[in-house]
C-alpha cells in the first residue's frame, strides 16, 4: 500500500505541532556558520511544502521534491494561491533529478528513513552529491534505532480533532531494524459522520555510524551530527540525528550513472 494518500488531506492537521520553525532555523543558522550564501535550495521529501513556504518566505527560491502525488496535490494548490514561486516535483528522492546544481539540500521529518534498503540511501546521497554547487550543503535527519526501540515500540498513540481522529499502532522488529506503524483514521465528512481510512507505514532505522559511512562512500564530507536541530552533538540517547554534510568536489562535476 502506498503511504500518504488519503492521510495526506489531514496530513497538517495532525502535524500542527511539528516545530518546523525551528528546523528552518537551525537550517539557516548552519547556512550562515557555513559562510555560503544559498539562492537555490531543495526539499527532498517536501510533503505539503510547510517548510518550503518558510524558506521561499525568507527570499530563497525553492524547489520541493515528493513522491506522493497527494502530498504534492495539496502544495500545489498552496502554491497557486500563494504564489510564492516554489517548483514541486513528483520523483523518487533515492533517484531525483535537477536541471541544475543547487546550492543547499535538506531533507527533514524522518524521510529518509522510509528508504528501506540501504542501496537506496546510498543513491540519494549520490545524487545529492551530484546536483549540489561546489561546497554546498546537505542538512538531513534519521530517526534513530534508539527512537524506534524505546518510544515508539510496540506501544498505541492516538489524537483527535474537531472533525478528524486517528490511531497509530506500532511494531518495531530489533534485530530486522524495521518500524512497521498501522494508522486508522476517521474524518468527519459534511453529514457529521465519519469515514475510515487505514495506511500501513514501513521506516528503516539507521546507525548513525553507518549514515556517516554511506556519506563517505557517496563522495561526501561529514561536518557535524547534532541532536535533533540543536546545537547539542548526537549521543545514544538521541532520537532524531541530525547530519550536516558538504559536497567535497574539488575539480570539476563528476556525475554518476
Amino acid at each position: 500500500m502506498e503511504i500518504y494518500n488519503d492521510f495526506a488531506m489531514i496530513y497538517d492537521i495532525f502535524m500542527e505541532d511539528t516545530p518546523y520553525a525551528q528546523w528552518v532555523s537551525f537550517i539557516e543558522d548552519i547556512i550562515k556558520a557555513q559562510g555560503i550564501t544559498p539562492k537555490l535550495i531543495c526539499d527532498l521529501g517536501c510533503g505539503t511544502g510547510k517548510m518550503c513556504e518558510m524558506f521561499a518566505d525568507k527570499g530563497f527560491d525553492v524547489i520541493g521534491i515528493d513522491a506522493s502525488e497527494e502530498m504534492l496535490m495539496i502544495a500545489r494548490e498552496n502554491e497557486m494561491e500563494a504564489q510564492r514561486g516554489i517548483l514541486y516535483l513528483m520523483q523518487d528522492m533515492s533517484e531525483f533529478e535537477l536541471y541544475g546544481t543547487v546550492d543547499v539540500i535538506y531533507s527533514s521529518c524522518d524521510s529518509i528513513n522510509y528508504l528501506m534498503e540501504e542501496e537506496k540511501v546510498l543513491s540519494m546521497f549520490k545524487w545529492v552529491n551530484n546536483y549540489l554547487e561546489k561546497g554546498g550543503l546537505f542538512i538531513f535527519d534519521v530517526n534513530t534505532p534508539h527512537k524506534y526501540k524505546t518510544l515508539l515500540g510496540e506501544k498505541v498513540f492516538a489524537d483527535q480533532t474537531e472533525d478528524a481522529a486517528y490511531i497509530w499502532e506500532n511494531f518495531y522488529d530489533e534485530k530486522q531494524q524495521v518500524n512497521e506503524f498501522y494508522v486508522s483514521f476517521f474524518v468527519a465528512d459534511e453529514d457529521g459522520r465519519y469515514d475510515r481510512f487505514e495506511e500501513v507505514h514501513y521506516q528503516k532505522a539507521y546507525d548513525v555510524e553507518r549514515i556517516k559511512a554511506l556519506l563517505d562512500t557517496a563522495g561526501m564530507e561529514l561536518v557535524a551530527v547534532y541532536d535533533d536541530y540543536t546545537t547539542k552533538p548526537c549521543d545514544t540517547s538521541t532520537f532524531r540525528a541530525t547530519f550536516v554534510a558538504r559536497e567535497k568536489q574539488v575539480e570539476g562535476k563528476v556525475y554518476i550513472d
